[in-house]
């Protein structure tokens, strides 16, 4: 109000001077005035657009912090900014719409920052379906997080390219300004009558460019309230050093975040200081005394302690600007991070307390694995006994059931057998050596050579690279790859079985479009075995999952079981393709490290 009276008493001044000084350039200076005129309409326009733009855009972040943080925390309130976020937005677009119908390139612009609006809010929707169905470590929930960063930045893009466009229009626009006034014929000596009616259009004129500028302080102040309204929502707060005073200001916010009303002391480094936590006090004056010094601050976190004791856990970001009188400003923000550090803290409690009981019970199997053996073996040599001394005594059914003893013991031996192996596979003591895949691959071949020679198996291997992994667990994975094709070999026919190696990049294969790394070692194991139905590709790497009866083929299901660990273990993966009675493939990528 005070800059509308100064300008009020400005311009009735410049009224009385301008009498004497147009009786020489009445011509001129309307002519200019009605070109000022049309430039400020211009400009007007233009910063109105920028303006609603630039809403749009924080509307969207805003929505985007929300709907990432309901992510992390399941927490329906951080949904409020994303739930209004559609409201405002079409608000902004209803104001742009106006600004721009004049603009045809605008007026398409805008229809696409529309549809792309549109298409970010449904993906938002999406990821929230997603999320509430407790899919986050899907496909799905990753393809919409990265459809979502595609669509900001394209978002981004149009908002950027817009404003290009308008700020290009009005530098046309003065261009064509400045060229007018070039060729504008001065008029001297007009009529006192002409020059005082061009005077009194010309005090008109700017009354009005100011009716239009305190339109805009209106604005002004409006974004300045959302602004406020979006502190206490973010849990935000700064303060500003005025450099040549030595004077601050707080943020009505700022004084919330300590747990202080607004305006409840004087602002000043002293009595922020009072609340920071004595730990880490030192630090903070260290990173303030740089600020002052010139330097940005990059994130410092530290910690605040209310009157009633209660501590906060804070971040915040400092930088030094120049306001537009040309005096040196520091802007310091703070925002409330607690929430965010217990949660984090929630989080390591509930990993360790998983990983302590992931290890109990590979523990627990590998022990119970190990005690198990014991009482088996007394029952196999009870059994052999039995079938050395005693089986004259036995009638035709007792030996029946003799042996079906015999057989049940062995399928536990085995069973136990793959048992330990899978605890191997998780213990932790697990230690990556450089190793030549070909030997690993060759002592897994002499585990089964009897199989092979019987089977009359023909293998036949690419030259394998040296590459850091376990070895026991790699010739492990070699060895239950080529059990399985020797197992599930046709009747009547030798096995072939062909081991592949090729060095990929994983956006060149379509099971890794979403794998972390860049390249991986692709080994493919493929036979010409009884193959499988491909339904069951994912099924048959589960633990104790079988495809066949017991009677047809023997196993515990657990060997593939092992070979899927495994490949976790390297950060790789193992994937199956089968077709009934043509053979199956296996196709293992280890990533080049």
């Amino acid at each position: 109000m005070r800059l509308l009276k100064y300008s009020g008493l400005f311009l009735k001044t410049t009224f009385f001077i301008s009498v004497f000084i147009i009786l020489v350039i009445v011509g001129f200076a309307y002519k200019q005035l009605d070109g000022l005129t049309d430039s400020t309409n211009v400009l007007v326009t233009t910063y109105r657009v920028n303006v609603e733009l630039e809403q749009v855009l924080s509307h969207l972040k805003d929505a985007e912090s929300g709907h990432r943080s309901y992510i992390v925390t399941k927490d329906t309130l951080y949904l409020e900014p994303y739930f209004s976020a559609r409201e405002n937005i079409n608000n902004s677009f209803a104001v742009l719409k106006e600004l721009t119908k004049e603009t045809n390139n605008q007026k398409e612009n805008l229809a696409v920052l529309n549809k792309l609006t549109d298409n970010l809010l449904t993906n938002f929707s999406k990821t929230y379906n997603v999320v509430e169905k407790n899919e986050m470590h899907t496909d799905n929930f990753k393809t919409l997080f990265f459809e979502e960063k595609i669509i900001i930045d394209s978002v981004k893009k149009q908002i950027d390219a817009m404003i290009y466009l308008e700020d290009a229009m009005l530098k046309e626009r003065q261009e064509e300004y400045k060229e007018d006034i070039r060729f504008t014929p001065v008029f001297f000596y007009f009529v006192i009558l002409t020059t005082l009616v061009l005077i009194i259009i010309a005090y008109f004129k700017i009354t009005n460019d100011f009716k239009k500028i305190k339109q805009i302080n209106d604005e002004l102040l409006i974004f300045q309230e959302s602004t406020y309204q979006s502190e206490i929502i973010g849990k935000n707060g700064s303060w500003i050093l005025h450099m040549n005073s030595n004077t601050f200001s707080y943020s009505d916010n700022l004084y919330r975040l300590l747990g202080e009303k607004p305006k409840a002391f004087s602002p000043s480094l002293n009595n922020y200081f009072r609340f920071v936590h004595p730990e880490d006090l030192d630090g903070f004056k260290e990173d303030i005394d740089k600020m002052l010094k010139g330097e940005d601050l990059a994130f410092i976190n530290y910690r605040v302690i209310h009157k009633n004791g209660d501590v906060r856990h804070f971040k915040a970001f400092g930088k030094t600007f120049y306001a537009s009188d040309g005096q040196k400003q520091l802007l310091f923000t703070t925002t409330d991070i607690t929430d965010e550090i217990q949660s984090m803290l929630m989080l390591e409690v509930h990993n360790l307390e998983l990983e302590r009981n992931n290890k109990e019970l590979s523990d627990f199997n590998y022990v119970a694995s190990h005690d198990l053996q014991e009482p088996l073996r007394k029952i196999q040599t009870f059994i052999s006994r039995f079938e050395e001394k005693e089986s004259d005594n036995f009638t035709k059914s007792g030996l029946q059931y003799l042996d079906r003893i015999k057989v049940s013991a062995d399928r536990m031996r085995l069973l136990i057998d793959d048992l330990l192996q899978f605890s191997r596979t998780n213990k932790p003591d697990k230690a990556f050596v450089q190793s030549d895949l070909n030997e690993l691959l060759e002592n897994a071949k002499q585990d089964v050579a009897e199989i092979i020679l019987d089977k009359k198996a023909q293998i036949t291997s690419d030259v394998l690279p040296s590459i850091s992994v376990i070895p026991f667990q790699i010739q492990q994975l070699f060895l239950n790859l080529l059990s399985n094709s020797l197992k599930y070999a046709k009747k009547n026919t030798p096995p072939i079985i062909a081991i592949a190696y090729s060095k990929v990049m994983s956006t060149e294969e379509d099971h890794l479009q979403n794998s972390p790394k860049k390249y991986y070692h692709k080994i493919v194991f493929s036979d010409n075995g009884i193959g499988f139905n491909q339904n069951y590709a994912n099924k048959i790497f589960e633990l104790f999952s079988r495809l066949h009866s017991k009677n047809d083929f023997s196993g515990t299901g657990v060997g593939l079981a092992i070979c899927k660990k495994i490949a976790d273990n390297h950060n790789g993966f193992i994937f199956a393709n089968g077709q009934l009675n043509k053979g199956a493939i296996f196709t293992v990528y280890l990533p080049v490290v």
